[in-house]
């Protein structure tokens, strides 16, 4: 292990343009239109943060060469979001994609210090920053930082413009890129980026609604890393049945809600405290094999209040998940077409079916009658909880095998969120790794105690030792 400072040293950035080896390159001024699901989305960053503890040839130069050839497939991607006529109306204005081979930003960089010695202080000097909370038109839709460490590791940090890719459509071109680095002469999966307009669109004021959940300012939260034990998770689901996602977020929400409430003076426990989750909805509109654009809606758990989720048991609190998971199908319904009850709705859950409906026109609700969604503002007394465990970008691999581990880092988060991570390669792990950057530092140490207290185990600040 490395004693004292630990440095990173970043090469100046460079622009990365498709290769003139690939595909032909697009005709002058074509676009690709954003589709009902990229719209949803704000142009907010999200970053990944893929640990390789298995050295590979020159790593920044081997992934940076994948990269060329791999947009010259995705060209998308090194295009930037302009505003084009919309089609029909002469006067108006869309956003767009064009395919303009600007590129991607590129950055070499090296630490002083081994894989294990990595804190998460750390973390930021690992990856590149967009410089607003909101990613301009002007800038490139994909920015990616490789660097190496004193043990032969390295690491991968990819921050994105979410409305050009969501999370499976970046593992994808992740895992292209790594085809590549390995010797492929082409991708396994043809990338698919048009939006078929013979998919369904969603309520204009299911868009509107969507995209409000992430049009909040920046929030300066802490970072706590825990694993999610399988001993809990197996005896909670033994009894209330749900996912091991379903479960996890269970216990993140009502130990989140108890610890802001037990340290907020004068706090309101008969105000909302909101839970949403993104759900891929691929499958259930038919995209095609390989599109990687946006295809996720954010799903709300119906309105319940904090003293509500506070003292709920974790069963009662699965089945609400369980019972907004089962209207997502209602999210895409047109406008005016009135959803069939579900089981669950229609058995209902006691504990919680008036403080439900007490909310369910306040600050936040689900799937309204005919597919529409009302507006959701989530602020501070909200929880986003996203589940990477299924994105595939555990799966990357630039010649050396998949990631030791997957991460997810934002410096400040858009909203309150934690990420169920993908398993570490190279332990045996007891449970699911939770990033959560979801309190305010005057809430950590209530956050860790709840948690503590139902047996989750705390992750030390250097997350790779």
């Amino acid at each position: 292990m490395t004693s004292g400072v630990q440095l990173v040293t970043k090469s100046l950035p460079v622009v990365v343009v498709p290769s003139s080896s690939g595909p032909a390159p697009p005709t002058a001024g074509e676009t690709v239109r954003l589709s009902p699901f990229d719209r949803c989305v704000a142009p907010f960053p999200v970053t990944m943060l893929l640990a390789f503890d298995r050295p590979i040839q020159e790593p920044a130069e081997t992934i940076k060469s994948a990269l060329s050839r791999a947009l010259a497939h995705y060209r998308p991607i090194a295009g930037r979001l302009r505003l084009t006529p919309r089609p029909g109306d002469d006067d108006g204005e869309e956003p767009c994609i064009a395919c303009t081979d600007e590129g991607i930003t590129f950055v070499g960089a090296s630490a002083s210090c081994g894989l294990e010695d990595v804190t998460t202080a750390l973390l930021t000097d690992l990856v590149i920053r967009y410089p607003a909370e909101l990613c301009r038109d002007t800038e490139p839709l994909l920015l990616l930082q490789v660097t190496d460490f004193t043990c032969g590791g390295f690491t991968v940090g990819v921050t994105f413009n979410h409305v050009v890719a969501d999370g499976s459509g970046l593992a994808q071109f992740l895992r292209f890129v790594g085809e590549l680095a390995r010797g492929a002469p082409q991708p396994s999966l043809g990338p698919v980026r048009r939006w078929d307009d013979g998919l369904p669109s969603l309520p204009v004021s299911t868009v509107a609604a969507q995209k409000s959940t992430m049009a909040h300012g920046r929030k300066d939260l802490a970072r706590v890393d825990v694993v999610v034990p399988f001993s809990l998770i197996s005896g909670i689901k033994a009894e209330s049945g749900g996912t091991v996602f379903d479960v996890v977020t269970a216990v993140l929400w009502r130990c989140r809600t108890r610890a802001i409430m037990s340290a907020a003076a004068g706090d309101d426990p008969e105000s909302p405290a909101p839970l949403a989750f993104p759900s891929d909805v691929r499958a259930r509109v038919g995209a095609q094999a390989g599109y990687y654009g946006n295809c996720v809606v954010v799903q709300l758990v119906p309105a319940t209040t904090r003293a509500a989720v506070a003292s709920a048991g974790i069963g009662d609190l699965v089945a609400l998940i369980r019972r907004a998971k089962e209207k997502i199908p209602d999210l895409l319904l047109p406008a005016g077409t009135s959803p069939d009850p579900s089981p669950s709705e229609e058995q209902g859950t006691p504990a919680f079916d008036d403080a439900a409906a007490a909310g369910a026109g306040g600050t936040a609700v689900s799937a309204a009658e005919g597919g529409d969604q009302e507006e959701m503002k989530l602020a501070y007394n909200a929880l986003v909880v996203a589940n990477w465990r299924t994105l595939g970008v555990d799966e990357v691999d630039f010649g050396g095998g998949v990631p030791a581990s997957v991460t997810w880092h934002e410096e400040r988060a858009v909203v309150p969120g934690c990420v169920a991570c993908p398993p570490c390669r190279n332990r045996e792990d007891d449970g699911v790794r939770v990033a959560a950057i979801c309190v305010k530092t005057e809430h950590a140490g209530a956050f860790l105690e709840e948690l503590v207290s139902m047996g989750t185990r705390v992750l030390p600040s250097n997350l790779w030792a």
